[in-house]
């Protein structure tokens, strides 16, 4: 029995992603680290004995497709709702409904899909039902787990990571929707080459979603797919970027060195060029934190502030909503004074750990808790800096670097 909590469209109308969803494991591309053969999950699903879990996740790499084809691989009910348009009342009914179910001995998989969006204390009101086993959760995310879903709940779920698909899996996937006569276009007569197919596997970023969508509106526009049409479909095709491609790093350089020349302007165009294509707002803001250090660093402490303050905004509100912190971020990294001072130290510093290795630390400024280490002469002849003013005259590298002068004169 299969339960979706929706209004199914009819299946000629629905869009070609939700079309070409495959219903089994076999046809299912990409995350064989947890269903390939053998595998845990894909044993749990064959013998019907699936746990509570959460699918992590970027958009596009199957979270909900593993979802229904669970639904269709078991003997349970299932009930897909999305945490955004749902809540409490919502759930009371389902576990009213799952309830009923199980006293006439059926299983129930509650699939929440965004489960992130959910508040703690809604959250919390799944804890007893997962506890008991009044439903099997299932629950996807973008969003890490660890932060976004209830201890106690996660504790009680397995958590499986899908990773980004690959450009070759994609193209398998678009492939198949040309070819299929029943599900997809194959009997639309399409005409498109390999390169124009690597170039939507390219710009769709890992998300079959999105491969496919570019592709859907393509075919209505005409069934001769060019680059130029493919360009057209896809709602930001000026905005042409492979996250693992020359592209990205390309303009993740643009923006770092936009930001150390102190242009605010080209350095904010190059930000908004990766955030409106798609990338990962965290993905920045390490960089972005990353120069506060290498290319400000002592000259102004307060960027790394900055830096990490926005790091955190990114995290707490995702984009769209974050591009305003980055941003603001990204133009006070180009209007602060420069220094690599401590960047260059750090380099000069390594090249002697590279050549002399581990070098013994100076028996006198070591610690000595223990008698025998007082004997051996551990902390022997220590000057303890605030007697001294803190201005007394004594050794802290080893000797092979004594007077070694790694900060040197800021060249900035």
């Amino acid at each position: 029995m299969l339960i979706l909590v929706c209004m199914e469209k009819p299946f000629n109308i629905r869009p070609l992603a939700d079309r070409m969803r495959p219903s089994s494991l076999d046809f299912f591309l990409g995350q064989e680290e947890i269903v390939g053969d053998k595998t845990l999950l894909r044993q749990a699903i064959e013998s019907d004995r699936v746990p509570s879990m959460i699918f992590w996740g970027p958009p596009g790499t199957g979270k909900t497709t593993l979802a229904h084809i669970i639904a269709n691989s078991t003997k349970s009910n299932f009930i897909r709702i999305s945490a955004v348009a749902s809540g409490v009342k919502d759930l009371r009914e389902i576990i009213s409904s799952a309830e009923a179910a199980g006293r006439l001995g059926e299983s129930t998989i509650l699939f929440i899909d965004e489960i992130h969006r959910w508040s703690k204390s809604q959250q919390d009101y799944l804890l007893p039902i997962v506890e008991r086993g009044t439903v099997t959760l299932i629950g996807a995310t973008t969003e890490n787990p660890s932060f976004e879903v209830r201890g106690a709940l996660l504790s009680r779920c397995r958590v499986f990571v899908l990773k980004q698909l690959t450009a070759e899996q994609i193209k398998k996937i678009i492939e198949q929707a040309l070819e299929d006569k029943e599900k997809g276009l194959g009997d639309l007569n399409i005409k498109i080459n390999s390169e124009v197919i690597e170039m939507i596997a390219g710009m769709s970023n890992g998300d079959a979603r999105t491969a496919l969508n570019i592709l859907e509106y393509a075919s209505s526009i005409d069934k001769n797919i060019t680059a130029e049409i493919v360009k057209q479909a896809f709602q930001k095709s000026h905005l042409m970027y492979d996250k693992n491609g020359d592209e990205h790093y390309n303009i993740i350089s643009a923006l770092h060195k936009a930001m150390r020349g102190s242009d605010a302007n080209a350095a904010l165009y190059w930000l908004a060029r990766m955030l409106e294509a798609g990338e990962d707002p965290l993905y920045v803001a390490r960089r972005i934190v990353r120069f506060a250090s290498e290319d400000i660093g002592l000259a102004n402490s307060r960027a790394l502030e900055q830096a990490v303050a926005a790091y955190q905004a990114c995290h707490f509100l995702g984009m769209p909503e974050c591009n305003l912190a980055i941003a603001q971020a990204v133009v006070y990294m180009a209007k602060c004074t420069k220094s690599n001072q401590l960047y260059s130290a750090y380099q000069k510093v390594q090249k002697d750990i590279e050549q002399f290795g581990n070098l013994p630390v100076p028996l006198h400024i070591r610690n000595a808790p223990t008698k025998l280490m007082k004997e051996l002469g551990y902390g022997k002849e220590y000057k303890y800096s605030p007697d001294f003013d803190y201005n007394e005259k004594q050794q802290y590298l080893p000797d092979e670097l004594k007077n070694k002068n790694y900060l040197g004169v800021d060249k900035a």
